[in-house]
């Protein structure tokens, strides 16, 4: 059996959870809790960084601070998880969906351009597969219609956009170290403020809407309730086992990028005969190798491709469902179609990723993918 995932430990986790636990503090914001806030903020140059307990707090967090009420409109691609959206409507939000681009899932510019309206608050672009949005346009369009950008950038630690590091193009930004991520605490997440002037509430709404860190820096002598909040804090435990991670995580990337290139050597003549189509990484994007999928030609091709695999031991994964489509939100969409979105909902085909996957594992994939369209 190959599965779809695999978490990966670096030997360390374990060592710096006991360390944690001797330290006699393990709710949040320790000294594990502080060291992954401050590898982040060097190597991907962001402002500041606060540990939540999911990359689904992180966009809550980033709802309340970008002060979304009721009838505000928030621009993000149908082809996303629920949390990228669900964080803005518990706010409130008309969620305005945009559709991908032809060549990858990530939203296309030129449909958020279209759409920007005069009660638009928030543009949500969506790092998929770690491959950058194209934050060069995005930015110019929020810029010169004074909106804020909201990266999701929850499958995209270490991808650059045009040699920037992604998450530090928004307002703010949110990462996911969910045990599929590529850097993992189990569940965890982390929301970057690269607007300075937010850094003092997002710090009050982690903490239940009090100024607790600022009493615990000494910058007051008693803390009270001063805002909305919530408990957004991970505990040290979490973060030591982080911490481990992000130690490795040159290692790690290493290694993913290794397996992404196997498989697409692979596939690739699979895609030059026109049986699937391999991923597009556009010019001013980076690749972290987050996930490696490919498309089929429909979706009944896709599901019996799945069924195939599964019959060979490998275990590979549709994705998303086109939001705009899902039980909740179809009544509230204004009735666009959006081709690609739909597109990609019945056709792509997430194939096994993790760090201890094999290169000799790659090719039995590839090899029965092969099988499946070439007998």
């Amino acid at each position: 059996m190959i599965p779809f995932n695999k978490p990966f430990l670096t030997g360390k986790e374990l060592d710096y959870i006991s360390e944690a636990v001797a330290s006699g503090k393990i709710s949040g914001d320790g000294d594990f809790s502080k060291k992954c806030q401050a590898f982040f903020e060097k190597r991907f140059n962001l402002q500041k960084t606060l540990l939540t307990t999911s990359c689904t707090d992180a966009l809550e967090m980033a709802a309340i601070l970008c002060d979304i009420q009721l009838g505000d409109e928030v621009i993000a691609p149908s082809y996303t998880f629920v949390s990228t959206v669900n964080a803005f409507v518990l706010r409130g939000a008309k969620i305005v969906f945009a559709d991908s681009n032809d060549n990858n899932p990530n939203i296309d510019p030129d449909q958020i351009e279209e759409l920007i309206t005069p009660q638009t608050k928030a543009i949500v672009p969506v790092h998929y597969a770690g491959v950058a949005c194209d934050m060069g346009r995005i930015m110019s369009i929020a810029d010169h219609s004074n909106v804020r950008v909201v990266e999701d950038a929850a499958q995209a630690i270490d991808s650059y956009c045009d040699g920037k590091e992604l998450g530090s193009f928004g307002s703010l930004s949110t990462f996911s170290f969910h045990e599929t991520k590529n850097v993992i605490a189990g569940e965890g997440g982390l929301l970057a403020i690269n607007d300075t002037s937010l850094i003092r509430r997002a710090e009050i709404i982690r903490e239940k809407g009090t100024n607790r860190s600022e009493f615990f820096r000494g910058e007051i002598d008693k803390y009270g309730w001063v805002d909305i909040g919530s408990s957004f804090l991970p505990s040290e435990i979490v973060s030591a086992f982080l911490y481990a991670q992000l130690e490795q995580l040159d290692q790690i990337q290493s290694q993913r990028c290794r397996l992404w290139n196997a498989y697409y050597e692979g596939l690739l003549h699979l895609a030059k005969s026109g049986h699937l189509i391999l991923p597009c990484l556009p010019s001013y994007a980076t690749n972290n190798a987050h996930m490696f999928y490919v498309l089929c030609e429909n979706s009944g091709v896709r599901d019996s491709l799945i069924q195939f695999l599964k019959k060979k031991g490998i275990m590979a994964v549709f994705h998303y469902q086109s939001l705009h489509q899902s039980e909740y939100y179809r009544s509230r969409h204004d009735g666009r179609p959006l081709r690609n979105a739909d597109r990609y909902t019945g056709t792509l085909l997430r194939l096994p990723m993790y760090y201890e996957l094999s290169i000799e594992q790659v090719e039995q994939v590839c090899s029965a993918i092969d099988s499946f369209f070439c007998g």
